[in-house]
């Protein structure tokens, strides 16, 4: 059955998740049964013993340990794809060549030729891609779009983003490095893992980067990826802005800063830090504490547009312009 038909007779959202690892645990598998007309019926991972004690845990009716199994299960409907980055490509193209959706986590690929792809098959088999770049929907970040387009900061000239964590001792361990920090899995390091949530959010407030350039390295030599990159970036409507993000310093960092030509916003990423906004008006700290599953609003807005009762702020195309900017700035390391 394809998607279109599948589409008018959908009045829940089905879903089964391919990959219940731990990101699923809170940020999102939980909002799944919490949203109105979304239930999760089915999940999936490689570990069959670990998949169904997910499912008991979160009284989820299905488990497999095949994706395939997974996908061609009847009450399915819709498929989130929460595996490594290396195989976003793979799930999201059986998913949607059997007619399902697809919420895909972030980075959407490993690199943009295979984001490419996937918005390609999506769109011949006339299925809708999402992807989850969940601070497009969070209270907190749209409280910044709102206080940006209602003028408080005035014209905006340039953003600044910083980004350092030491090195984590799990990435000391040469013999058993995380997937994030291998290429071969992410499609690079740290960088396009957590660097892609604040690029993403400046291309929801802002629009397209339409030039970027950098400069990727690995300079404390723990893993093959890089840990340090830079990087200038244009946008579309002129706004200019500069990165840096580093996964072996002393210290952790995360602030962003947007500067106005009557003020500025400074606020984090990845913490509950107050939003500071300076003007002509003062000095003024916004509180904004997370959901409880982060992943809660934008999946409700996913939802609804599968209902067609609404649309999704992250698609596979706006995901993709992420992953191509990404792409530039480490594309010179790899090829060293």
């Amino acid at each position: 059955m394809k998607e279109s038909e599948k589409q008018i007779k959908m009045k829940k959202v089905k879903w089964g998740i391919i990959g219940c690892g731990d990101v699923t645990e809170r940020k999102s598998g939980p909002a799944l049964q919490k949203i109105e007309d979304s239930s999760l019926v089915a999940v999936m991972r490689r570990t069959g013993e670990l998949a169904r004690d997910y499912a008991r845990r979160h009284q989820v009716p299905r488990w497999y340990d095949r994706a395939e199994d997974l996908i061609n299960d009847p009450e399915v409907n819709a498929v989130y794809v929460a595996t490594p980055p290396s195989t976003h490509r793979k799930y999201t193209i059986m998913a949607a060549k059997a007619g399902l959706p697809v919420y895909v986590e972030k980075p959407m690929a490993r690199n943009y030729t295979e984001a490419q792809e996937m918005i390609k098959v999506c769109k011949e088999n006339n299925v809708q891609l999402h992807v989850a770049y969940y601070r497009r929907a969070m209270p907190r970040f749209l409280k910044i779009k709102e206080i940006i387009e209602q003028g408080k900061i005035g014209d905006v000239r340039t953003v600044n983003i910083r980004l350092a964590q030491p090195v984590e001792e799990a990435e000391k361990d040469e013999a058993n490095l995380p997937w994030r920090v291998l290429p071969e899995i992410a499609g690079g390091g740290k960088f396009l893992d957590l660097a892609a949530h604040t690029l993403d959010l400046f291309d929801y407030y802002f629009g397209p980067i339409e030039q970027a350039s950098g400069f990727a390295a690995n300079q404390a030599g723990y893993y093959p990826a890089e840990d340090s990159v830079v990087m200038s970036f244009k946008f579309e409507n002129g706004i200019q802005g500069i990165g840096s993000w580093t996964f072996n310093g002393y210290h952790d960092l995360d602030q962003n800063e947007i500067i106005g030509n009557k003020g500025r916003l400074i606020f984090s990423s990845f913490s509950e830090e107050p939003i500071i906004l300076e003007n002509e008006k003062g000095h003024q700290e916004i509180e904004f504490s997370y959901p409880e599953h982060v992943q809660q609003p934008l999946l409700t807005k996913v939802v609804a547009s599968l209902l067609g009762k609404g649309e999704s702020p992250s698609t596979g195309e706006s995901a993709a312009r992420t992953t191509e900017i990404m792409d530039q700035i480490i594309a010179d390391y790899y090829r060293d």
